[in-house]
């Protein structure tokens, strides 16, 4: 199977109908070419007006490096953002949920939330180790932050519930701040 087929495949034509809605759909492992992806169509549906944007997220995660990608994209447009949480929204996905306030984050009932620090599969020598290590608790740190800041906690309680996966339930999620409303039908967004 080419590299092309493994990370999405998706009918061209399907994806330019859903953008013509003004509806973005993040799926996937969350990687360079799916924020690259998704920063082409935000910054042409931002060009093309102002009205809100809605976006979609079912994911496990993936890099945390395109994950600020997409928050940031998401909070340079001027159009109005909204995301909808449903199946999984895991780590970096977590990450670019909160990207918007939580009057503008809804979930799907049955949706799963899961934050926790950053991961990683080191590799190289001892002193590569060690930078590599400093830069991880680096992020680590302004991972839980954008986390606190959003949910309305401390950093202190964010980092205690990050130590490990802290997954949650739509209910459970919208409990610790993270979901803003559960919705069941498109007439409450």
């Amino acid at each position: 199977m080419d590299e092309e087929k493994k990370t999405k495949s998706v009918d061209p034509s399907l994806s330019e109908k859903l953008l013509k809605t003004r509806c973005v759909m993040i799926s996937g492992e969350i990687n360079k070419d799916v924020a690259d992806d998704f920063a082409e169509r935000m910054l042409v549906l931002d060009s093309e007006s102002h009205d809100p944007i809605t976006v979609y997220i079912n994911s496990p995660g993936g890099d945390v490096d395109s994950g600020f990608a997409i928050y940031d994209m998401i909070r340079f447009v001027e159009s109005e953002v909204k995301v909808v949480g449903m199946g999984l929204v895991a780590s970096a996905a977590a990450l670019i949920y909160l990207s918007v306030p939580s009057e503008r984050r809804v979930a799907f009932p049955n949706s799963t939330y899961l934050i926790h620090q950053p991961l990683s599969q080191l590799k190289g020598t001892a002193i590569e180790l060690d930078i590599y290590a400093k830069k991880l608790g680096e992020l680590r740190i302004k991972l839980d932050k954008v986390i606190a800041d959003a949910v309305g906690k401390s950093v202190d309680e964010v980092s205690k519930d990050t130590e490990r996966d802290h997954w949650l339930s739509a209910e459970e999620a919208k409990a610790y701040g993270i979901v803003g409303r559960i919705i069941t039908n498109k007439c409450e967004l």
